[in-house]
Parts: structure tokens; C-alpha cells; sequence
């Protein structure tokens, strides 16, 4: 009798991966589930594991916690204890987003202030972050929208016609919510 390689992927499903879909619960029933939790630090422990995976704002977390079934009044209580903690700033996460936008995925200023918007930022919070940005880096936008440009560079080199490129660089920039005034600058420069 031979036995299986131990290096070889074996066919049969993972016994722990079975076991895990046919204890799977019904979604409905696990929010009734979750309405019951009296314990402030299950809550608290749900929280952090949405947490784990990026810093989070703090509507962010209340929006899922009570999406899950949590109570409002234990979701409160975690938010309000993460926050003492330091786990949860609304201020060092939207300095943190607009860092790592202008890091990786170039936006202008209407459209990270639309991002932090939509995130839970107080529209002050987010109006103090970007001019924060625009004076530790004056030109900040500019700079955003050239890495943008040139991240499409060999995308707009495909395109033949002059007019049209610089057309397609435009639009480009306006999709990613910068000014016009930056839009049709850098636009003119792409030959």
C-alpha cells in the first residue's frame, strides 16, 4: 500500500473548511444572535477585528458593528473606548489616507475631500487635512496629478492624434477629482 505524498495537494476538501460552511448561519439569524450580546467587550472584540486589517474611521466602525447587530448603545461604548485607547482618530486617519493617496493612487483635492466625506471625516476635519497638505507641500495637487499623468504615460503614447491625448489626459485628471486649472496645465505638457 502506498501512502500519499505528503508534498502533493491532496483532493479531498479541507475537514476544517466543511465543518466551518455547514455550521454557517443564516445572516438574519446571526444579527438576532448579536442583538442579544450584553458583553461590551464582544462588541469591543469585533471591532478590533475590523480593525486588523487597515485603520478605519470611526463611523466606519459604527456603521459595521451595527450592520452586524450590535446594540447602539454597546457600539457606543466600544467607539468611545477605542478612542480612549488611541485605536481610533478620526484626525490620524484622514492625515494617514491622504498621505497614502498621494502616495499610490494620486486624487485631487475634490475628490479626497469627496473619499474622506464618504469615509465619516467631519467636512472641517477633511478641510483642515488638505490645507494642511497644501502647505507641508505647496503644490501638492500638481505633484499628484503629473505622478498620475505619468503612471498612463504608455497608455496616452498609444494614441496618435495630438488634440486627442491631450484630450485624454484631461479627462484623466478630472476623473480623479483635480482642479481644471491643473487638468488643462498638465494636459498642454503631454506631447
Amino acid at each position: 500500500m502506498t501512502r500519499p505524498s505528503p508534498w502533493k495537494a491532496s483532493k479531498r476538501p479541507n475537514s476544517l473548511a466543511v465543518a466551518r460552511i455547514r455550521r454557517a448561519k443564516p445572516l438574519s439569524e446571526r444579527r438576532a444572535e448579536r442583538d442579544l450580546v450584553d458583553d461590551p467587550k464582544v462588541v469591543l472584540d469585533a471591532a478590533l477585528r475590523f480593525l486588523e486589517a487597515r485603520p478605519r474611521s470611526a463611523t466606519e466602525v459604527r456603521r459595521r458593528l451595527i450592520d452586524a447587530g450590535y446594540r447602539e448603545e454597546l457600539v457606543a461604548g466600544a467607539i468611545e473606548r477605542l478612542a480612549e485607547l488611541g485605536v481610533l482618530d478620526d484626525e490620524a486617519f484622514a492625515r494617514a489616507w491622504v498621505e497614502s493617496r498621494d502616495r499610490v493612487r494620486p486624487r485631487g483635492e475634490r475628490a479626497l475631500r469627496s473619499e474622506l466625506f464618504r469615509k465619516g471625516i467631519d467636512r472641517q476635519l477633511a478641510d483642515d487635512m488638505l490645507e494642511e497638505r497644501e502647505q507641508t507641500r505647496p503644490g501638492a495637487d500638481a505633484e499628484a496629478a503629473a505622478r498620475l499623468i505619468e503612471r498612463h504615460a504608455s497608455a496616452l503614447a498609444r494614441i496618435s492624434d495630438p488634440r486627442a491625448r491631450r484630450q485624454r489626459a484631461y479627462a484623466l485628471l478630472a476623473r480623479n477629482g483635480f482642479d481644471p486649472d491643473v487638468a488643462a496645465t498638465l494636459a498642454r505638457r503631454v506631447e
